[in-house]
């Protein structure tokens, strides 16, 4: 009975370590492979599926797209939320679709995965497209304040200035600061663009309405932001310098960004064209973090131009 026992309990051990992760796929896959790696952590690639996946597809491409162990649709209780785990869902991604190489299209935190997965796998990405990526945490975040300054100073909103003096005493480093500073950023609207065309109101509207984006709506919790805040310490990294190296090593690398995006300077975006060249780059106006909603044609235009 004690064998027994013993081995029901690693039976059980198994099966929830090998919890399978929420993927879909968009077009023929005799076509040209993208991954889409969504933003976060504690995120889905949700938005992205009910508002783009099959527009992108209709161009000619084979869109795959999940959710990270343990966020969104990918419940897992065991998730130990770090890079190396993100990298090896990837791996066993390509092995399920029966992919060798894959265009990555990295969002918000996800440029930081796909960048990161890059430089250890560059036998497998055929190119890099950097979507409202974060370049550079710490930027990001005195961005932000400085924005936040400027926003308080017109309304003469002092609790707003005290505690954006507050926070830039803070540990630089600490969950507490990371917390604040997207706090800020929630409350001045820096996730979203004053000038909403017709079609990115309507996509929007859809993406309210979808039961996924519902279920993940409901269910969304700060795991995935503590874990890997603890284990990868991400709060204060910088991914321009790997970038550079994978610029310099021939990899093919994009991006997208969005004037209205309140999360980064337009220095950022000067240092991360200057890199990669001009024509690899497009700021589009009337649009801010969630890109592929707001200017979802321009999103679409770019990448077949640049993919095919």
């Amino acid at each position: 009975m004690k064998y027994l026992m013993t081995a029901f309990m690693l039976l059980v051990t198994l099966f929830a370590a090998a919890q399978p992760l929420y993927t879909k796929t968009y077009g023929s896959s005799n076509n040209k492979p993208v991954i889409f790696i969504h933003g976060g952590p504690g995120s889905s690639a949700v938005a992205f599926e009910v508002t783009t996946a099959q527009k992108l597809a209709d161009q000619g491409f084979y869109v795959i797209l999940y959710d990270r162990r343990g966020e969104g649709l990918s419940k897992d209780l065991k998730a130990a939320y770090t890079f190396q785990e993100t990298f090896d869902d990837l791996n066993a991604i390509y092995k399920q679709f029966g992919i060798r190489k894959a265009t990555l299209i990295g969002f918000s935190f996800g440029g930081i995965v796909s960048t990161l997965y890059t430089e250890k796998y560059k036998d497998r990405v055929a190119g890099l497209v950097l979507v409202s990526a974060l370049l550079s945490q710490p930027e990001t975040y005195k961005t932000i304040l400085k924005k936040s300054t400027g926003i308080y100073q017109a309304r003469k909103d002092t609790a707003g200035l005290n505690d954006i003096l507050r926070i830039e005493g803070m540990d630089k480093s600490s969950f507490e600061y990371r917390a604040s500073c997207f706090r800020h950023s929630s409350r001045n609207g820096f996730f979203s663009t004053p000038h909403q065309s017709d079609l990115a109101k309507s996509l929007y509207a859809r993406l309210e309405a979808d039961p996924g984006y519902r279920k993940f709506s409901a269910g969304k919790n700060n795991d995935a932001v503590m874990g890997f805040w603890k284990n990868e310490h991400y709060s204060t990294m910088s991914i321009l310098p790997v970038l550079k190296q994978l610029q310099a090593d021939g990899l093919s690398i994009h991006a997208l960004y969005g004037k209205d995006d309140g999360l980064f300077s337009l220095a950022q975006i000067n240092e991360l064209r200057s890199m990669i060249g001009k024509t690899h780059l497009q700021y589009l106006k009337d649009c801010s973090h969630y890109l592929y909603s707001d200017q979802q044609p321009a999103f679409i235009a770019a990448l077949t131009g640049w993919l095919r």
